[in-house]
């Protein structure tokens, strides 16, 4: 462990002395848009679970890239329930990428009977996903 520490402050040090002699060139560091250390896009996986994380996950698949969640209601809306899947589609982080699904139910007299999705509520969450994965990306390479 006091290895990888004295590594640690030797390559920070060093860092700085790699640069002399370039003050001109702009740094031009462009964060790689397919990262796959894991079976799919990793910002995208990350920012998949970032934004429903709040919700019960039922099923993840990093490999597959699927995230699959229980059922979720809030208290004000006790009476209503949404079921939300993300599928990654690639390697790359592209809006083409992800595809979300969304199921939503509402509580009648015989039980839970499927409802519309609100208009927009998809598009959204996918627009979300994508944006939070962009600034993973960035985050990345600014740090």
């Amino acid at each position: 462990m006091r290895r990888v520490g004295i590594l640690l402050v030797g390559l920070a040090l060093m860092a700085p002395l790699a640069a002399c002699g370039k003050k001109d060139k702009p740094r031009n560091v462009d964060a790689p848009a397919r990262v796959t250390t894991i079976g799919v896009n990793a910002y995208l996986w990350r920012a998949s679970l970032d934004t429903i994380g709040f919700m019960p996950l039922a099923q993840v698949d990093s490999n597959g890239g699927v995230i699959i969640t229980d059922w979720y209601s809030t208290a004000q809306s006790a009476n209503e329930r949404v079921k939300v899947t993300v599928a990654i589609l690639d390697t790359e982080l592209r809006a083409d990428a992800i595809k979300v699904t969304a199921i939503r139910q509402t509580l009648a007299g015989s039980g839970w009977i499927d409802a519309p999705v609100r208009a927009g509520t998809v598009q959204k969450l996918e627009e979300t996903i994508l944006s939070r994965a962009r600034d993973l990306r960035r985050a990345q390479y600014d740090g």
